[in-house]
C-alpha cells in the first residue's frame, strides 16, 4: 500500500465524517421565599428560560493519522431572570453559549489532531462527533492543537459529562470548581497532549484564557495568560467490573483581582452592592489561581454506573473562565434503560455541594458583587450551596431524545436567606 493510500477508508474506518445535533432545553422555576435580592439574583418569582443549539461536527483525515475538525453552531437562548447570575451550579449545561433570543452563529472548534502509535493492542474507535471511526495501538501519543475546549480532552467520565444527553448541572458535567481556562461560550485555542501507555494516560495542557474574567474576546498571550492543566489517568477493574480514576491539576494566570484587594476597596467604599466594581478596580496583571480534583467512574453492574468528582481550588482570586465555586462535590448513580427493556432510556440522581473560600466569602460578607453571585447586601448567613438532580432520559426514536430534569437547589449563591429553588426541565436532542 503506498503512502498516498495508507489511510484509505475500509469498512471498519472512515476519512470523513459530517454529523450534527440539535438539542432544546426549556426550564421552569416556581416562586420561592428570599428576605432580598439583588442584581446578581435570580428573581423569587415564577420563571421561565430555555437555550437552542444546533451543530455541524465535520471532518476529514488529511493524511495518515491525522484528523481535522470544523464546528460550525447556531445557539440562542434566554436564561432565569434575564442574565446569568445567581447560582455557583447553575442548572442547565447549554446556558453558556446561548446570548439572547436571536440566533447567532459562530464558530465552535477548528482543530487539527494528530496520533503516532507506538504499539500495544489495537483500540477499535467508534465513530462519534469529533471522531472518525478507526483503530489505534493501545500505546499512543496524540496531540490535539487550534480551537477547542478543555474538557474535550481533560475530565472525562462515562457517566456525568454531557449536559445534552446526561444530567444538566454544570457541576455534573465538570467539576464546578474547575476554572478551566476558555471564553465566555467555554472554547479556546491552544494544545494538549496525551500519552497512552498499558492502562495509564497522562495529559498535559496550555489553553488560551478571556482578556477579561468570563468574557468573550481571546487572550493571545500565552506566554503570559494562560490556562495549564496536567491530568493522570489510570484504568482498573473493580469486582469484576471497569472503572477508571483521575487525578486533575490546573493553574490559570492572567489580569485578576485578589479577594482581599477587592474586600478592602469594598469596605473603603461602603454602599456599593450591585456591581463588581471592586474586583474592577484592584485587577493586576499575572495573578495566578490553582486547583486539584479527583474524579472516578465505575461500573457497579452491567447497566448501572457509578461517578464522582471532587475538587479544591486556592479561592484567593476571582473567577477567571467558569462559575462562582472554590471547594466542589458531585456524585450519583446512572442507570442504563436495557435494566428494564429499554435500551435507549437512562435514569440519573445525583448530588452537588459547592463552597466558597474564606477569602471569598469575605469579600461577599463586605456587601462585594462578583461577576455571577451577589445579593444586593452583604452576605450574612453562609451555607454551602447544596443541589440534588434526578433526570430521565427517553428515546423516542433512534438518535432522539426526550428527558424530563428536576433540580433542587438549597441556600443558592451560598444564601441561607435564599430559596430553596425547585427548577423542572424539558430536553430535546437529536443525533444524526
Amino acid at each position: 500500500m503506498t503512502a498516498s493510500t495508507s489511510w484509505a477508508e475500509t469498512p471498519d474506518s472512515e476519512d470523513q465524517t459530517a454529523r450534527y445535533q440539535i438539542t432544546y432545553n426549556w426550564q421552569h422555576h416556581g416562586a420561592f421565599n428570599a428576605s432580598h435580592s439583588g442584581a446578581n439574583s435570580i428573581q423569587p418569582i415564577s420563571e421561565k428560560m430555555y437555550t437552542f443549539s444546533a451543530t455541524a461536527h465535520w471532518g476529514f483525515r488529511p493524511w495518515q493519522d491525522g484528523e481535522l475538525y470544523f464546528n460550525p453552531e447556531i445557539t440562542q437562548g434566554v436564561p432565569f431572570s434575564g442574565n446569568l447570575v445567581g447560582l455557583g451550579g447553575f442548572t442547565n449545561g447549554e446556558i453558556t453559549r446561548a446570548g439572547g433570543s436571536n440566533p447567532k452563529l459562530y464558530r465552535q472548534r477548528l482543530f487539527v489532531r494528530q496520533t503516532w502509535n507506538r504499539g500495544g493492542d489495537k483500540e477499535v474507535v467508534e465513530a462519534d462527533f469529533n471522531q472518525l471511526a478507526g483503530s489505534v495501538d493501545k500505546n499512543r501519543f496524540v496531540l490535539t492543537a487550534g480551537n477547542f475546549s478543555t474538557l474535550d480532552v481533560f475530565d472525562d467520565n462515562a457517566y456525568a459529562k454531557d449536559p445534552r444527553t446526561q444530567f444538566m448541572n454544570w457541576g455534573n458535567w465538570t467539576y464546578a470548581a474547575y476554572d478551566y481556562a476558555a471564553d465566555a461560550r467555554g472554547f479556546g485555542w491552544g494544545l494538549a497532549g496525551e500519552w497512552y501507555q498499558d492502562d495509564w494516560v497522562l495529559r498535559l495542557g496550555r489553553m488560551s484564557g478571556p482578556t477579561t474574567p468570563n468574557g468573550l474576546p481571546t487572550d493571545f498571550a500565552l506566554a503570559r495568560h494562560y490556562g495549564d492543566q496536567v491530568e493522570l489517568e489510570r484504568a482498573h477493574t473493580l469486582g469484576g467490573q471497569p472503572g477508571k480514576w483521575r487525578v486533575l491539576a490546573w493553574r490559570n494566570r492572567g489580569v485578576l483581582a485578589s479577594f482581599n484587594d477587592a474586600t478592602q476597596w469594598q469596605l473603603q467604599h461602603p454602599g456599593t452592592y450591585n456591581d463588581p466594581v471592586a474586583l474592577v478596580a484592584t485587577r493586576k496583571d499575572e495573578k495566578t489561581k490553582y486547583g486539584l480534583g479527583f474524579n472516578v467512574e465505575q461500573t457497579v453492574k452491567p447497566g448501572v454506573g457509578y461517578f464522582l468528582r471532587v475538587m479544591k481550588a486556592d479561592g484567593r482570586t476571582e473567577t477567571h473562565a467558569f462559575t462562582e465555586v472554590d471547594g466542589s462535590l458531585s456524585t450519583g448513580l446512572v442507570f442504563k434503560g436495557g435494566l428494564w427493556g429499554r435500551v435507549e432510556d437512562a435514569v440519573g440522581v445525583a448530588f452537588l455541594r459547592n463552597t466558597l473560600s474564606t477569602d471569598r466569602r469575605q469579600f461577599l460578607a463586605a456587601g462585594g458583587t462578583s461577576y455571577f453571585i451577589g445579593d444586593g447586601q452583604p452576605l450574612t448567613h453562609y451555607k454551602p450551596e447544596a443541589i440534588v438532580e434526578v433526570f430521565y432520559s427517553f428515546g423516542l426514536t433512534r438518535g432522539t431524545w426526550l428527558t424530563a430534569d428536576y433540580q433542587r437547589v438549597q441556600n443558592p449563591a451560598y444564601n441561607a436567606d435564599r430559596g430553596p429553588i425547585n427548577v423542572y426541565a424539558a430536553r430535546f436532542h437529536a443525533e444524526f
